[in-house]
């Protein structure tokens, strides 16, 4: 397993990515996209999730594709954004085709940050007109860490983040994974700089650090957000060809490497999800050894992009909680 050339969940062909934010309102929006619609599946796990659409990536339900998927900040109002990338995408003349109209499936998330220190004084939801830049702004090369969704993002102790990464495997599938880190566990071992997800670091990509020679396995950690207030939302991507069930199993698997970056995860408190996308360019080599693969992969580049996520967040005016670079680097 290599990281793939940008270490970005778009190094997975045909998948691009946008991000918008608003430095006042401390929010922001990412969009998935793709050059053609995509197989979708998504699985939670966290105890206060906040959803558009996700009812209909069962596998049983009549539309097996996507065209795009959407995560944002803002809690509830948040899912507006997903709005505004749809009316984008009907204006491309993409979507579900029903009669003479299209109608395009755009499913989302969102994570609460609302008590991040933005104004939040708006008296017409932004989120729309962000789900609309985002979408303008969807190239195969992003940035991450104080980002898109993760604008205003936080954890315990950290700023949060926008975060990705990418794998190749041997049967040269690529993996990637995308994550807006708004957590109410922590990402670092205890007070130090080590992150709960070095052993599955590819190189220095988080620093490099390793983890630390004793760490508190036998704590007992406390909430430090209130109910509602945390949440981790995730896209695991793959060129293979999956059918809608396959790529639900990748989005369970997934859930593991949120379990190894973020300690604790799938809290009562957080909304965790895993939205996993398959744009089916490779068919699969072997029906049964291939999924179990990815799976693994999916894991092992979510944990990664959960590191990422908070090792490259920047300082911003009126933040309450410092960044990783700014308390270790």
């Amino acid at each position: 397993m290599r990281p793939g050339q940008r270490n970005l969940i778009t190094d997975v062909a045909g998948l691009r990515v946008g991000n918008a934010a608003d430095a006042a309102l401390k929010s922001g929006v990412t969009v998935l996209v793709g050059d053609r619609p995509f197989t979708a599946a998504v699985h939670v796990m966290g105890g206060a999730p906040g959803t558009r659409e996700t009812d209909l990536l069962a596998p049983d339900k009549l539309v097996q594709e996507v065209d795009a998927l959407v995560l944002s900040g803002g809690s509830a109002f948040g899912l507006d954004a997903a709005s505004g990338v749809a009316d984008g995408l009907r204006q491309m003349g993409r979507g579900f085709a029903v009669g003479d109209q299209r109608v395009p499936i755009v499913p989302g998330a969102i994570l609460f940050d609302l008590l991040n220190g933005g104004r939040k004084d708006w008296s017409e939801n932004p989120y729309r007109a962000l789900g609309v830049r985002a979408l303008d702004a969807a190239s195969d090369i992003f940035a991450i860490g104080t980002e898109g969704a993760g604008t205003g993002a936080s954890t315990a102790r950290l700023k949060g983040g926008l975060g990705s990464a990418s794998a190749v495997l041997g049967n040269e599938l690529t993996v990637g994974a995308l994550v807006a880190v708004n957590a109410l566990g922590s990402v670092t071992v205890g007070d130090g700089p080590q992150f709960w997800a070095a052993p599955w670091e590819l190189g220095s990509e988080f620093g490099g650090l390793g983890l630390p020679p004793t760490f508190p396995a036998a704590a007992e950690p406390l909430p430090q957000k209130r109910l509602g207030e945390a949440t981790t939302i995730a896209i695991v991507a793959t060129d293979a060809q999956l059918t809608q069930a396959q790529a639900q199993r990748l989005a369970i698997a997934a859930h593991d490497g949120m379990a190894r970056a973020i300690v604790p995860s799938h809290t009562p408190f957080d909304g965790d999800l895993v939205f996993a996308a398959a744009t089916g360019e490779k068919p699969l080599s072997d029906a049964l050894v291939d999924p179990f693969v990815l799976g693994h992969a999916a894991a092992a580049c979510l944990a990664r992009a959960i590191a990422r996520a908070v090792h490259a967040a920047t300082p911003r005016p009126g933040d309450l909680q410092p960044t990783w670079a700014g308390t270790h680097g």
